[in-house]
């Protein structure tokens, strides 16, 4: 028997069992919760990537066409999952069906459910068929895709006031309607050619009127070409770069402490179009990425942008970063300051080993001088900031030693080192070491840390991942870390702390899947006493969940949470917080219709022990509510297609409250004990 038909026989067996695809989405959605709740001080990167795989997920990369890079982008492949995929489609050829994604060595179930909606199998393109202008605008593919979110309520930043009051207190009313409104046209020829724009205007923000002329308050232009000749990718317009482990710059999501340990540190490298709302974490010009030879590339980038900030006749204060243009003092803000950067990477590509050199170089047209408090004492100041890494990655056999070392221009250091250990495909062994200078200074450097900045840390991981059982696996971490100067809300220099997980995953069949999870944090935080006295002591939280995923009949997704989460001050009363939550998601037969519900109770004592979980939402749109105080929340969300132009998808979403006749506080506290809302899109395609 032949090697080709031993694959279709082997496909045709795994196609019986393979998971179906609208399960494999919820998977990756669960995913992306998981990286949100262990880092809920960087939404807004994480939402930026949510993007991403939405779009990814939309338009699945060709499995017989993809690259190295590519398989690097999609944060839950391990690099040795990656090589082995290559090397698969190096000695066997195209594949025939995705259920040949079993037969690579290391692949494991959930892997594949992870990775199987961002793929789809074609026959690989004739080489002679080399992009032209022509050929571009004929095959090329256009989509424009429109959301509005009507909230069915008023908050006070929307009601109405007299002239007198609005004279004298401007900033009391939001300048704009409530309505949220968002526009993106992308054309794309195969993954080679992205044109596009993105528009939005957050609720509050004036359209068309007063502060805001010019319509949307927001846009975003992109030109991205990549793998044409030698140049890897040329960005033009708004555009992200990310390169090693992020110690130098890292304007990506980064890959922190969560349960999957496969793909901690995974290293970021490259130029990435900027197609999404993000008004912050992006830049503004040119980037080119160079083949100079198979094992080496050279990347160069140039940006220049306006940014909002808090400016004075000498000093930047301080950087704003939400990109909220609702009121005069947030518009007393916007595009205050210049930035101008400058950089590059040389990349090595070898055997055994990867290496790579960045160099950044940024200058604002004032100086940064945030107002001195305990805590910013060595925040980044001065008016250039200069960076150089050096990063590297080793392997043999089943062994892989990586990291970065980089410093600034006063040369003060930082560096990230990992070994990593894998006696085989289902058990590796994680051992982790950082130090980040309390002084080094970096404006977009991000890393693996227990902080959000590459400054004034130090820490030692070790994880292990293994199977336990047949159908058990075992994850757990622990991370002890030490800051040796004072940060926000420690008025103390010299504090540690500890964050620890185990999570048991179990799995008996394709169509049930559960785990249960526990995760403890010991850090020191400041706490006032009854008599007003001050002492910095460990602040603890416990958190622990329970998750059911269930399918039936490839129709069916049941997806079951149970949520508890105590934290307390040391020798002192717990706040604690309790949640249950059942959602469905369903596609039907006769219909090109998909249905999700989901209903959730909360109870907590207050915002500390506050729970959150993801929902699903409309395409590209992230959803991660918290649940604090008492109350139920219930969401229905409908995915229509009417013909294979024309998308149409809606949510309504209601959160009611038990013990309270406000919500929130401010511009947006709301009177009652009920919020909802109303989510519209329609996306077509020609």
């Amino acid at each position: 028997m032949n090697s080709l038909l031993k694959r279709v026989l082997i496909a045709c067996f795994i196609m019986s069992l393979s998971v179906n695809n609208l399960y494999g989405q919820e998977m990756w959605e669960e995913l992306a919760e998981q990286w949100v709740n262990d880092d809920e001080d960087n939404w807004s990167q994480w939402e930026t990537y949510f993007e991403e795989l939405s779009e990814w997920r939309e338009h699945p990369v060709n499995i017989n066409t993809v690259t190295k890079e590519q398989l690097e982008r999609f944060p839950f492949l391990s690099p040795q999952i990656v090589e082995n995929i290559l090397y698969y489609l190096y000695k066997h050829g195209p594949m025939i069906s995705l259920n040949e994604l079993w037969m690579i060595e290391d692949m494991d179930r959930r892997t594949f459910q992870y990775l199987q909606p961002f793929l789809c199998v074609k026959a690989p393109e004739k080489e002679e068929y080399k992009p032209d202008l022509k050929r571009i605008l004929k095959y090329g593919k256009h989509e424009l895709l429109t959301r509005v979110d009507i909230p069915l309520y008023t908050k006070a930043g929307y009601k109405y006031y007299s002239d007198e009051v609005l004279e004298k207190n401007p900033n009391k009313r939001y300048l704009g309607s409530r309505y949220y409104h968002n526009l993106r046209y992308n054309f794309h020829y195969r993954n080679q050619v992205y044109v596009g724009l993105t528009a939005e205007k957050d609720a509050g923000e004036p359209f068309f009127a007063g502060q805001n002329k010019k319509g949307y308050d927001y846009y975003s232009p992109y030109l991205f070409i990549r793998n044409i000749g030698r140049i890897k990718a040329l960005a033009l317009g708004n555009y992200r770069v990310s390169y090693g482990y992020g110690l130098v710059i890292n304007t990506d999501f980064g890959m922190g402490k969560t349960a999957t340990l496969a793909t901690l540190g995974n290293k970021s490298r490259g130029i990435r179009k900027h197609s999404s709302t993000d008004e912050y974490t992006y830049f503004q010009g040119v980037a080119c990425s160079y083949k100079l030879s198979d094992r080496w590339t050279l990347d160069g980038f140039c940006s220049y942008r306006k940014m909002d900030g808090t400016v004075d006749d000498r000093f930047i204060r301080s950087l704003k970063k939400d990109g909220y243009h609702r009121l005069y003092r947030e518009f007393e803000k916007k595009n205050m300051l210049n930035n101008h950067l400058i950089g590059s990477n040389l990349n090595y590509n070898g055997k055994y080993c990867e290496l790579g050199l960045t160099a950044v170089y940024n200058v604002f047209n004032k100086p940064l001088n945030p107002e001195k408090k305990y805590y910013n004492t060595y925040y980044p100041r001065g008016k250039d900031f200069y960076n150089v890494g050096v990063d590297y990655k080793f392997f043999w056999r089943r062994f892989s030693l990586l990291g970065e070392t980089a410093i600034d221009k006063c040369g003060v250091p930082v560096t990230m080192n990992m070994l990593r250990y894998s006696p085989k495909p289902s058990t590796q062994l994680i051992v982790m070491n950082r130090y980040y200078d309390a002084k080094y200074q970096s404006i977009y450097a991000r890393s693996i840390g227990e902080g959000s900045t590459v400054q004034n840390e130090s820490g030692f991981y070790i994880g292990l991942e293994t199977n336990l059982l047949k159908y058990v696996r075992m994850t757990c971490y622990g991370d002890f870390f030490y800051f040796p100067w004072k940060k926000y809300l420690v008025n103390k220099a010299e504090t540690k702390g500890v964050d620890g997980l185990i999570q048991l995953n179990y799995s008996p069949t394709y169509e049930l899947d559960m785990f249960i999870r526990y995760r403890y944090k010991n850090k020191e935080k400041d706490f006032t006493a009854a008599d007003k006295t001050k002492q910095t002591i460990p602040y603890i939280q416990q958190k622990c969940r329970y998750q059911l995923n269930y399918t039936l009949k490839d129709k069916l997704v049941l997806k079951t949470i149970a949520d508890y989460a105590c934290v307390h001050f040391r020798g002192q009363p717990a706040s604690n917080g309790f949640l249950l939550s059942q959602s469905a998601g369903y596609v039907f037969s006769a219909l090109p219709l998909q249905l999700d519900l989901s209903g959730t109770w909360f109870h907590t004592d207050d915002y500390n022990s506050r729970l959150t979980i993801y929902e699903k939402n409309v395409l590209y749109a992230f959803s991660m509510p918290s649940f604090y105080y008492k109350g139920v929340r219930w969401a229905v969300n409908m995915r229509y297609e009417l013909n294979k132009h024309v998308t149409f998808q809606a949510k309504y979403g209601s959160t009611c409250y038990f013990d309270r006749d406000k919500i929130s506080s401010a511009l947006e506290e709301i009177d009652g004990s009920m919020k909802s809302d109303l989510y519209f899109q329609l996306r077509l395609k020609f």
